[in-house]
C-alpha cells in the first residue's frame, strides 16, 4: 500500500499482486477500491512510451488494445483484492472483450482513469466492466470475462 494521501497503491503493491511488468504493465497508482464491487486506477500516459514510436511517429496514439488491457490489468488488481483467499498462486486469465468502443485518442500527457466494476462473479470467472477516462471524458470502455486458475495450470 501507498503512504502517499490519496493514492491506495502504488506501483510496487501493484507489481506485488499482478504478474506484469514493465513495459507491459499499465496501471501506475490505485486510487480507490471497493473490493468485490469496483476500483479506480490510473496510467500516466508519457511520450517515452515504447509503443508511441510506431504508433505513429509524428502523431503518437496510444493503441486501443493496449488501452484495453490497462483496464484488463486494473480488472485484474479488483479480482484479486476481492478474494479471501490467498491469490499469490493464481493469474487471471481473459477470455473474452465485448462490446469495445474507443471515443476519443490517448495522447502523451493523458492521465488516462481506469474504472473498472464487477458484473458478475460465479467460481473462479470473473464479469467486469471498464471504462477509461481522460479529464472526465470516455475515452473506451469494454465488457470483460476472466478466469483466475492457479499458475501451475496454464502450462
Amino acid at each position: 500500500m501507498s503512504e502517499k494521501p490519496g493514492i491506495l497503491m502504488d506501483v510496487n503493491a501493484i507489481e506485488a499482486i499482478l504478474p506484469h511488468r514493465y513495459p507491459f504493465l499499465l496501471v501506475d497508482r490505485v486510487l480507490s477500491m471497493d473490493p468485490g464491487k469496483k476500483l479506480v486506477a490510473v496510467k500516466c500516459v508519457t511520450v517515452n512510451e515504447p509503443f508511441f514510436g510506431g504508433h505513429f511517429p509524428g502523431h503518437p496514439v496510444m493503441p486501443g488494445v493496449l488501452i484495453l488491457e490497462a483496464l484488463a490489468q486494473a480488472a485484474g488488481l479488483l479480482v484479486k483484492a476481492s478474494m479471501t483467499e490467498d491469490t499469490s498462486n493464481k493469474v487471471t486469465y481473459l477470455m473474452a472483450i465485448d462490446n469495445a468502443r474507443f471515443r476519443k485518442p490517448v495522447v502523451p500527457g493523458d492521465r488516462l482513469e481506469l474504472h473498472v466494476e464487477v458484473v458478475r462473479q460465479k467460481g473462479p470467472i470473473w464479469k467486469t466492466r471498464g471504462v477509461g477516462k481522460v479529464d472526465g471524458e470516455v475515452v473506451a470502455e469494454a465488457d470483460y470475462m476472466a478466469m483466475l486458475v492457479d499458475r501451475t495450470k496454464g502450462k
